[in-house]
């Protein structure tokens, strides 16, 4: 609900940052395409940053920024990559089956990113 009227306030509001964590947490299919489009349609007016779990959501980013996880054992850490066309596909394709290669996962990641391209946006 929160989303929708910052979508509609977003002309108006004073706010440079929008922050979202979370903000796709129960929903899925369709409502996360319409969630995705909206957060891209906010993004028109504002930075906006969101985390994400759902490929559909994160197919609509202008960015895509991968948090990778690394430990030695006794030292864990955490560091960020900024993935270019080809990586946005890959980690679409890991979020959408669970697997490192799949080549129908692949096939639907590029499909997300072309309807993310070509999407009208609009709240």
């Amino acid at each position: 609900m929160m989303l929708a009227v910052e979508v509609c306030l977003a002309g108006t509001s004073p706010v440079p940052t929008f922050v979202f964590d979370e903000v796709d947490s129960g929903v899925g299919g369709a409502a996360a395409v319409e969630i995705g489009r909206r957060l891209a349609t906010l993004a028109e007016q504002a930075q906006v940053l969101v985390v994400t779990h759902l490929p559909q959501v994160a197919a609509f980013a202008d960015r895509h920024v991968l948090v990778e996880k690394s430990s030695d054992g006794s030292v864990t850490s955490s560091g960020l990559v900024t993935l270019d066309d080809t990586g946005r596909e890959r980690e679409l394709s890991r979020m959408l089956a669970g697997l490192a290669e799949s080549d129908t996962a692949l096939a639907h990641a590029r499909e997300l990113l072309d309807l993310a391209r070509n999407a009208p946006r609009g709240g």
